[in-house]
């Protein structure tokens, strides 16, 4: 053997362990993207869930009148599914009265049946059209026989200078707590 293949050989060595440790970082490269990117859609559900607590804009003050009767508004609210994002979609509704300055918020939906009640003025009460249950206009049972276990679930207000904002959110249909649906 002589001088010049032996120098070659430990040359040709370090040239092949510097191709396979490049090949193992760029491997570890290329494996994080798709494994970063399952773990972003893993951990979606709690980002979406952490976001989808707070209060929506309803209306301004100066469109509920001073006279104590409920007026009904949707509830509308931007919706982000995998690619798309919804802006102002209906999400439910609500009855909002306002006396003074005090603003009343109360889901439309009747919590024995999950029916929308409706308000009549002449009469000044809710009424459930799917089992002729009575609200008042406080929202309480109207009606003793009522099959109705609790009044209308009331929702929390927040006055924002003079817009109304509802943290909304829909209640089990038929028990006697107010539950938050899931």
């Amino acid at each position: 053997m002589d001088n010049a293949s032996q120098t070659c050989a430990p040359a040709a060595g370090r040239r092949q362990f510097f191709k396979m440790a490049l090949v193992g970082v760029i491997s570890a490269v290329l494996g994080l993207v798709p494994l970063a990117a399952g773990l972003i859609v893993f951990l979606d559900p709690l980002r979406r869930k952490s976001m989808a607590n707070g209060a929506i804009r309803v209306t301004t003050l100066e469109a509920l009148p001073d006279d104590g009767v409920p007026r009904k508004f949707p509830v509308l609210a931007s919706r982000v599914d995998a690619w798309n994002k919804f802006s102002e979609v209906p999400i439910g509704a609500v009855y909002l009265r306002r006396t003074g300055t005090q603003v009343q918020a109360f889901n439309v939906v009747c919590p024995h049946a999950g029916c929308f009640v409706d308000f009549l003025p002449e009469r000044s009460v809710f009424l459930c059209p799917c089992h002729n249950s009575t609200f008042t206009v406080t929202g309480a049972i109207g009606d003793r026989a009522s099959p109705a276990a609790r009044g209308l679930d009331a929702l929390e207000v927040q006055m924002r200078g003079n817009e109304v904002w509802v943290r909304f959110q829909n209640f089990q249909a038929g028990r006697p707590e107010k539950i938050p649906a899931a």
